[in-house]
């Protein structure tokens, strides 16, 4: 399995709990002291991002064949173009022939109903949402409180960035976003569109500019069977 190179680290100081300010590398050095694979540990640590914090991730929450990676992506699409394979939960950003860094996501139902191609026309910093009326009727209790428009914060369903897939000059409503939720990534949840770690949310919206060409599909059982066991790594 080729892992992601340093090249690729989105980099960031960081700040433990309590408001301590504890250096990148420490901080680095102490998830290694806890297990976790050192290159993961230089990609997943805290982040101050603005106003806002990124928490160290919980490994515990994740399979670590989700997180972020370069891998051999056979495919015919030019370099930059996003290709999302909602069927085994991986999106892939081409960087070069039959290369792509690989991030795995969760789907929402919006995820499966949007098949084909569109392109990224807007991008959003720690994006503000406002639950549909659907959204509303499914969960009153949750939901409810955020008719308005809830403000973009750690607490935000959408995460750290967002951004907006636009078909024929039009939003399709169709979003990649962050999470709060880091377990989701890889499952199948009930609300939302293309759901990313916030680490690796930020990594992809620092690389792919507005106007960047998405496409989104279905992969075969036995493909999927072979992504999901390192077989096409």
């Amino acid at each position: 399995m080729t892992i992601i190179s340093r090249r690729f680290f989105f980099a960031g100081s960081a700040c433990a709990a309590l408001g301590a300010c504890v250096p990148a590398g420490q901080q680095t050095a102490e998830l290694i002291a806890a297990g976790v694979d050192p290159v993961f540990a230089g990609m997943y640590g805290e982040i101050e991002d603005g106003p806002h914090t990124v928490p160290t991730l919980d490994f515990s929450e994740i399979d670590t064949r989700l997180l972020r990676r370069e891998v051999r992506f056979p495919t015919n699409e030019a370099k930059g173009v996003v290709v999302i394979d909602v069927a085994a939960r991986y999106l892939y950003l081409v960087t070069g022939p039959d290369r792509a860094i690989r991030y795995g996501v969760g789907v929402g139902k919006q995820g499966y109903e949007f098949k084909g191609e569109a392109v990224v026309g807007r991008k959003a910093s720690w994006p503000g949402w406002t639950p549909t009326p659907n959204m509303i009727a499914d969960n009153p209790t949750k939901n409810r409180p955020w008719a308005g428009g809830m403000p973009g914060g750690v607490n935000n369903p959408l995460g750290a960035r967002a951004l907006y897939l636009h078909r024929d000059g039009a939003d399709t409503m169709y979003r990649i976003h962050g999470t709060n939720e880091p377990w989701s990534i890889g499952q199948s949840v009930s609300s939302g569109c293309i759901r990313m770690l916030n680490h690796d949310v930020i990594d992809l919206f620092n690389r792919v500019p507005q106007g960047a060409r998405v496409v989104v599909r279905n992969s075969s059982r036995e493909r999927v069977a072979r992504i999901q066991t390192g077989a096409e790594d």
